[in-house]
């Protein structure tokens, strides 16, 4: 009997640690945080300087984890069904919101459901480029040699269902053109193939297409955006390059799994936020053509809502299919 009690009292006492763990202010242990892309890109780079920031404010350190594959839905799906503690967390892109009708009925997660959105962190406006060998100089000219030329013209993108290849769609369908989609593995090779002469249009972030129409490699035709960015102020919006109002973009945002308590939640928000404020990595990101946000989890939500709706007309209307 005396063995039972002492049983029963070491239950209790383990018990009693358990609990008082649990009791623990957020974040009381490290935080693991998946990038469904590989190392080194847009993706990547900004997860990384803002994690590096909110280390201070949250007194835990924080592990990236490169999870790439599918079009981020690997890295998204092993969020998904993580412990909803805001102990693991997930950068999506542009693509998530694609993601949502090109693989409509066929995702392990809901795009929208299965997570919690914690910031709208960043917005790149995408920039129209052509390789040097093609015969226009601005939007107007690409509409007009694309309309006495139809079928003629090769676009390429880093990827079926990339908010590069959606915001080309975008522009065709509302400039009425027939150009031709040339999907590649990644900005990397579509950019040679441009340069190349192999494509004669594409579009891709300031980051990754201003160092080469700087180097006068390619030309800058237009940025899909309604005012200039900081990072290429040379570089006119489609309106001012006399083409439509068209505004694309790929973008940053940090979701937590679904049923994450509030108060993380905010709390995560709110270090994004200081995170973002700090001069030095504001600085890095607006350079790179990016546009800061830092929202709050409201405001993302209705963000990513109204970015799966557009994405989801021009992908129905052209008829895009996964690969």
């Amino acid at each position: 009997m005396q063995v039972c009690f002492r049983a029963l009292a070491a239950l209790l006492l383990c018990l009693g640690f358990a609990s008082a763990a649990s009791a623990q202010p957020y974040p009381n242990r490290t935080i693991r945080w998946i990038v469904p892309y590989t190392p080194g890109g847009i993706t990547d780079t900004v997860t990384r300087l803002v994690a590096a920031k909110m280390q201070d404010g949250l007194g835990q350190p924080i592990v990236i984890e490169n999870k790439p594959g599918a079009n981020s839905i690997v890295g998204a799906d092993l969020v998904a069904k993580s412990t909803p503690d805001g102990y693991t967390l997930l950068t999506v892109i542009a693509a998530h919101a694609a993601n949502a009708t090109l693989y409509s009925g066929k995702l392990p997660f809901d795009t929208v459901k299965s997570f919690t959105p914690v910031s709208h962190v960043s917005t790149a406006p995408l920039i129209l480029t052509s390789n040097n060998d093609f015969p226009v100089r601005d939007v107007k000219g690409l509409i007009e040699y694309a309309r006495s030329n139809p079928g003629k013209i090769s676009f390429g993108s880093s990827g079926v269902g990339a908010s590069a290849h959606l915001t080309t769609e975008l522009l065709k369908q509302s400039a009425g053109l027939d150009m031709v989609h040339v999907p590649f593995k990644g900005t990397a090779p579509a950019l040679t193939a441009l340069m190349a002469g192999e494509i004669q249009i594409l579009v891709d972030v300031p980051g990754s297409m201003m160092p080469h129409v700087r180097a006068g490699k390619i030309r800058a035709l237009g940025l899909f955006a309604s005012k200039r960015v900081a990072g290429a102020t040379e570089v006119p919006t489609l309106v001012e390059a006399g083409g439509p109002p068209l505004e694309g973009s790929t973008w940053v945002m940090f979701l937590a799994p679904a049923g994450t308590p509030r108060e993380v939640v905010n709390r995560l928000s709110a270090e994004v936020t200081k995170a973002l404020a700090s001069p030095d990595l504001h600085e890095r990101l607006v350079a790179q053509g990016m546009d800061i946000v830092g929202s709050s989890p409201a405001e993302a939500a209705r963000f990513l809502d109204s970015e799966i709706a557009k994405w989801a007309r021009v992908i129905n209307t052209a008829g895009i299919k996964a690969e």
